[in-house]
């Protein structure tokens, strides 16, 4: 029998034997003795190979009619009817979870657009002197495309037809370059738009928006540890990741390059000689066109620092809000339902928020809105304000307040802080330094990055920024993001086959047509696979509202509170033992599983211990990153092996997936240790 299946059923056996330790004799079993038992026989069937959602709902409903039953047995079929019905209405109207099928539709359209392999092509040849460059150049499409997708799953399979066999034929060890594949195809479930921080945004009741802006900076982070692995590791180890032959390295330039480079072998030099005198061969349109290409990271940088500048020179706004009584308020309603103590002294100082004249001492004077004194020493001290024209009287005031558009255009533009300025001499040192190294090959290896690349920037910007900003919800984001992956199908493939056509001499309508074709396959089975996986998703999310609402009746949940309550942890020691368990869960366990069954269990805990749900999804987030890499249930290494050469073995992705399990767990604490990481853009966009 197989290692793995030993683990997973040494697993079973464990949750078992341990059910039957510490639950009482069925005589003395509560309804909360039910709800543990229910949890447990969750994770045993899971493990047995039933489907989740299925699983969940026929738990669900049949410990909850034992809920009803032990309360009303006559009722009882009625009332848990009455729940899956509510439960699912409750899912099916969750307007974030639409989000979900075109965020998914986004990244089966833009799997399918043909240009990862260019993108690939161009890391590795941009990377090519950085040790350990295919790998390098492996997490950084990952890291790329995962943005473009947050499929797990897409993400692997289609590194592991391209990286995968390239990084073998280079000579790279096979446990390293498995770990690369599979630890930056897992990078989708963290990096937006992740279908997970969807997933838990419903679940937790938290801003699906700020989730995407917190998780920014741990991707990042994640991503560039694997990178920093990867270095180090190649550097010392140049056997496992061996360098790359010159052949490889090699790129070839056109028939201008080659002319300009006559005039010298810096290309911004050489195409502004170009520009300015005659080279034979050179027209100065091709000769501009290529300079304002070359031009292209200096506009770049110029036009993110003025955005810069903007941001820090503005003025801050002060809106006078004197005056203005929140809504609701306690003097709303004591001058609306007792207007009898409004009439007397006694009831002005328990209440004097009111419309109403300001009493002679001036100690007592009131902050709401109010008619200001025009003799204090002839003001009645007790008269409520009755007549209908004081109150637009007293509102003269803030309405003649200026308005912050016109306070801001008084006041000017604050000074340059001394940090821009050091920032602008950073870039342009940078500058200097790049257009310094800025020769021939380097302009082809940047003008295939820009093409590979830059379509796929614009719709992530778009989508990603307009959530970030505001602009747009992630439903109406994800709808755009679908409508670009369309676009950026069409026109990478009528592109290939343009370039094909012009070989053939074949006409443009042909091409056409071929496209046409082609793009109604491809949206045809990106419809079918979204179906699919949305299907799931949802599904699942059905059966865990009525396997929460199940536990909960039978007082599982509160059972769980008073356990961990009674324990006395401070936040620290929570925060530990929840990651903990988490971590474990991610062996036996899909991300899906964990996310819809145990956080229901952890978040009600959450405001006890004065943790921020927004923060404990972005650890939740990053550990679950284990759940793809962790045996028995790891599902990369799976992916990987379904389109792995037959020498690859199970146990070899296993080993080369642990290094970098570690690495998550660092990042885990790094991320716990500095907050920031993941609440500094949320802090400064949201709050």
């Amino acid at each position: 029998m197989r290692k793995e299946v030993w683990f997973g059923l040494s697993i079973m056996a464990a949750v078992v034997i341990t059910v039957f330790v510490l639950m009482p004799a069925p005589s003395q079993m509560t309804n909360g003795h039910l709800g543990l038992l229910m949890l447990a026989l969750i994770v045993v069937g899971i493990m047995l190979g039933f489907p989740t959602a299925f699983t969940l709902m026929g738990m669900g409903v049949f410990f909850g009619w034992l809920a009803y039953r032990s309360v009303d047995p006559a009722l009882a079929n009625r009332q848990i009817l009455d729940l899956m019905v509510q439960r699912a209405y409750s899912v099916m109207s969750n307007d974030v979870l639409i989000a979900i099928p075109l965020f998914v539709f986004m990244g089966y359209l833009v799997e399918r657009a043909a240009l990862i392999d260019r993108l690939f092509k161009s890391l590795h040849l941009a990377t090519a002197r950085v040790p350990g460059a295919l790998a390098v150049a492996t997490i950084v499409t990952c890291a790329i495309f995962a943005t473009a997708t947050g499929i797990v799953g897409a993400v692997v399979t289609l590194m592991g037809l391209l990286a995968f066999p390239a990084m073998l034929k280079a000579g790279y060890n096979t446990k390293v370059a498995a770990g690369a594949v599979t630890a930056g195809g897992c990078l989708g479930i963290l990096i937006p738009p992740s279908v997970l921080l969807i997933v838990y945004g419903a679940v937790a009741g938290v801003s699906v928006v700020q989730l995407y802006a917190g998780a920014f900076g741990p991707g990042i982070m994640l991503a560039g540890l694997y990178i920093g692995y990867v270095i180090v590791l190649a550097k010392f180890r140049p056997d496992l990741m061996p360098p790359l032959p010159e052949s490889d390295r090699s790129v070839a330039l056109p028939p201008v390059a080659k002319k300009l480079a006559s005039q010298g072998s810096n290309a911004v030099a050489g195409l502004w000689r170009g520009l300015t005198r005659s080279v034979a061969g050179v027209p100065k349109k091709t000769a501009l066109g290529q300079l304002i290409i070359s031009l292209v990271p200096a506009l770049f940088i110029i036009a993110l620092l003025g955005v810069t500048w903007r941001l820090a020179t503005a003025p801050d706004v002060k809106v006078d809000t004197t005056g203005l009584i929140e809504a609701g308020a306690k003097s709303t309603a004591g001058a609306v339902d007792e207007p009898s103590e409004l009439s007397s002294a006694a009831g002005r100082e328990k209440d004097a928020t009111g419309l109403q004249e300001p009493p002679s001492e001036p100690a007592k004077a009131s902050t709401g809105l109010q008619e200001p004194p025009a003799e204090p020493e002839k003001a009645a001290p007790g008269e409520a304000t009755t007549e209908p024209a004081k109150p637009a009287e007293a509102a003269k005031p803030a309405v003649a307040e200026k308005t912050p558009e016109a306070a801001t255009a008084d006041q000017g533009r604050l000074a340059t802080p001394v940090w821009f300025w050091v920032v602008v001499a950073v870039c342009i040192a940078l500058l200097a330094i790049l257009y310094w190294l800025w020769n021939w090959v380097r302009l082809e290896v940047f003008k295939m990055l820009l093409s590979s690349f830059f379509p796929l920037a614009i719709l992530i910007l778009a989508v990603l920024g307009s959530i970030v900003l505001g602009l747009a919800t992630p439903t109406e984001a994800a709808a755009v993001g679908a409508l670009g992956g369309c676009i950026l199908a069409a026109g990478y493939r009528f592109i290939s086959h343009l370039r094909e056509g012009r070989q053939t001499k074949r006409p443009v309508g042909d091409t056409v047509w071929t496209t046409a074709k082609e793009l109604g396959g491809i949206i045809k089975e990106s419809s079918f696979l979204t179906a699919k996986t949305s299907a799931m998703v949802c599904w699942l999310f059905v059966g865990s509202s009525i396997f929460s609402a199940s536990f909960a009746l039978l007082g599982g949940q509160e059972i769980i509170n008073t356990w961990v309550l009674s324990m006395d942890m401070t936040p620290v020691q929570f925060m530990i033992l929840a990651q903990i368990i988490i971590f474990l869960l991610g062996w036996p366990l899909e991300w899906t599983e964990i996310i819809v069954i145990f956080m229901p269990i952890f978040i009600p805990l959450l405001p006890h211990f004065h943790i921020d749900p927004l923060f404990f999804g972005l650890l939740v987030a990053l550990n679950l990153q284990t759940a793809f890499l962790s045996p028995p249930v790891a599902m990369a290494a799976f992916y990987l092996k379904g389109v792995s050469p037959p020498h690859v073995t199970l146990n070899a992705i296993f080993a080369g997936m642990m290094p970098f399990m570690a690495i998550q767990v660092v990042a885990l604490v790094l991320l716990y240790v500095f907050p920031g990481i993941g609440l500094w853009l949320p802090n400064v966009l949201y709050k």
